[in-house]
């Protein structure tokens, strides 16, 4: 006899090597396709700036020096995205998900039609607000409706997904000079799919964990104080912990924010690639990317999430620095293979250990907290990246000064908690840091 539950899920829509390690019931798979979904065409909609830099600085007159500060511009969207955050510990996960689907896709839909500089980057920041808080509740929505068993594939195979949108992104840019609008026709295109996505969100579900929490919402009585205890608590319980992960998330953003938003633009403009090549790289590249998060998802629920994070975060980042060193021929492409491979995986880990060491009642406000140092370490090393360029003259030693950042954020990982199988309650009472 089997001893998969009866109304245990089949996820027939993965190929069998994709699939989770552990029976999981039909729920967990519909939580994980809606909000697997949503990643999916986000992860479209944010690639296409960096895909189209180059187009679209000729259409809007954007300086040289102007475009690694144009995306710091952008990740100041981190600081309201995570009072986003903070409320979705009193007022739920689903509420703000329902929202913050819709807040994106119609901000991507009117970057379309952005007039000039100044509305173009306006439209950005508003549309990135409820992309980043969407992102980082996704991953809190999975931590906590998905078994412990099968935790770690689900963070990887949630940011393979993703790495499914930035293909897309990538293969819709081969045809951006044919377009009849170019670069506005992407951001069409991105943001009408997930408008219709928004509305098949309604059928997702509270998690069962935060509703067991609204009882001791209850009892705290106002929204504003449930929120103000919650982080008072936070600090009060869990400081050495939270410092921990804070130094590490900050020092990866700031050594992987330059290197990442810069890679098109880099290809076009030193390398001299056309868009149909960068398309047929992000491609073949994205498809190692998609079975590499996928494949360290599962093996860090079997060896340990520490291990694989500081694996693919070290991996990455020298990779990084091979393909700006100025290499040529085979080795670049290989580079930024590994270097995608490895950051994307990273970033998965990241994201769900973050919201796995701390308690129901901290989770949303924890994944706001490092998304928000994420992106603004990230948009100080692309602000500085363009005080090293106009120093260097080329992008390539700029982005290498950023990735010696790197260390910093593998030692601090050393210092947290593994969560790898073990129940979400178990990892929170922990006493280490």
């Amino acid at each position: 006899m089997s001893d998969e539950p009866a109304d245990a899920a089949r996820f027939l829509w993965l190929p069998p090597g994709a699939r989770p390690p552990a029976a999981l019931p039909r729920r967990q798979e519909m939580v994980f396709l809606l909000v697997g979904l949503t990643l999916l065409f986000s992860g479209y909609d944010m690639n296409v700036f960096g895909l189209a830099l180059p187009q679209i600085q000729h259409s809007l007159g954007i300086p040289e020096n102007m475009a690694g500060l144009t995306v710091s511009y952008f990740r100041l969207a981190a600081i309201p995205a995570l009072l986003i955050a903070l409320s979705a510990d009193v007022f739920g996960r689903r509420r703000l998900l329902l929202i913050t689907v819709a807040g994106e896709a119609l901000l991507t839909l009117l970057t379309a039609f952005a007039q000039d500089y100044a509305q173009f980057v306006w439209l950005q920041v508003l549309a990135r607000v409820f992309g980043y808080a969407e992102e980082l509740l996704c991953f809190v929505v999975i931590v906590e409706e998905v078994d412990a068993r099968a935790r770690g594939w689900a963070t990887g195979t949630l940011a393979a997904m993703n790495a499914v949108g930035i293909g897309l992104s990538s293969l819709a840019f081969a045809a951006v000079t044919l377009l009849p609008h170019g670069w506005r026709s992407l951001y069409f295109v991105g943001g009408s799919a997930l408008l219709v996505l928004a509305w098949f969100r309604r059928y997702l579900p509270e998690t069962h964990r935060f509703e067991l929490r609204k009882q001791e919402l209850a009892e705290l009585g106002t929204k504003t104080r449930a929120t103000a205890d919650a982080v008072l608590r936070l600090l009060r319980e869990h400081p050495r912990r939270l410092a921990a992960l804070l130094f590490s998330v900050g020092g990866f953003g700031y050594a992987m924010g330059p290197a990442t938003v810069l890679m098109s633009k880099y290809l076009q403009q030193t390398h001299h690639y056309h868009p149909a090549q960068i398309t047929a790289l992000f491609l073949s590249g994205g498809i190692i990317a998609v079975a590499g998060n996928i494949f360290a998802g599962r093996i860090s629920d079997r060896f340990g999430r520490k291990r694989i994070l500081l694996f693919c975060a070290a991996t990455s980042a020298t990779a990084y620095a091979v393909f700006y060193s100025g290499v040529e021929g085979w080795v670049l492409p290989l580079s930024w293979m590994l270097a995608v491979f490895g950051f994307l995986a990273a970033d998965a880990l990241f994201a769900g250990l973050a919201v796995e060491i701390f308690p129901t009642a901290y989770r949303a406000t924890i994944s706001g907290l490092r998304y928000f140092i994420v992106i603004l370490s990230g948009a100080l090393g692309l602000a500085l990246e363009g005080v090293f360029y106009d120093r260097f003259g080329a992008h390539g030693p700029a982005i290498a000064i950023a990735l010696a950042a790197m260390p910093v954020a593998l030692i601090a990982i050393l210092t947290l908690p593994e969560p790898a199988r073990r129940a979400l309650e178990d990892v929170a009472e922990d006493v280490h840091p």
